[in-house]
């Protein structure tokens, strides 16, 4: 099963919660397989929402069974330097600074750290040094907030 499958299997879950998946990252192999499940609130996240969606991605994937093998599932929030995966949390972030990798260079480099100014389905745009560079939305490898400094 892909990722994006098992997205598809436990996004519901989670929403009926009360809770956004906000990221999903497995890595399954050996006795050392993971299951990670970002979460995301307006309210934030504690102890105890990660307990709530643990216990109902664990039981789903009990009934389920969509992996093989062994794993560890863990469930928490996104954190301060969060990923961002989908347009909503792109639009949600715009005029902070965020680090971003791209798959193949543009305009001859492939990271890029600056301000989100916009962002749309396709296209996301990141001021750097003054200068705004347009990027496919389809070819960023990860994006990530940059956590402010005290």
């Amino acid at each position: 099963m892909t990722g994006d499958e098992l997205r598809k299997l436990l996004e519901p879950s989670i929403e009926r919660l009360g809770y956004e998946l906000s990221d999903l990252e497995v890595k399954l192999g050996g006795k050392n397989g993971v299951v990670r499940v970002f979460i995301d609130h307006s309210d934030g996240i504690g102890l105890e929402d990660c307990e709530k969606v643990s216990l109902a991605v664990s039981a789903l994937l009990d009934v389920e069974d969509p992996l093989p093998g062994q794993y560890n599932l863990e469930v928490s929030s996104p954190g301060l330097d969060r990923k961002l995966t989908k347009v909503e949390h792109f639009q949600r972030f715009k005029g902070e600074i965020v680090k971003v990798q791209m798959r193949f260079p543009i305009e001859g480099r492939k990271r890029f750290r600056g301000t989100l100014v916009s962002s749309d389905d396709e296209n996301i745009v990141v001021e750097v040094d003054g200068e705004s560079h347009s990027l496919p939305m389809a070819t960023i490898d990860i994006a990530r907030l940059v956590p402010e400094g005290p």
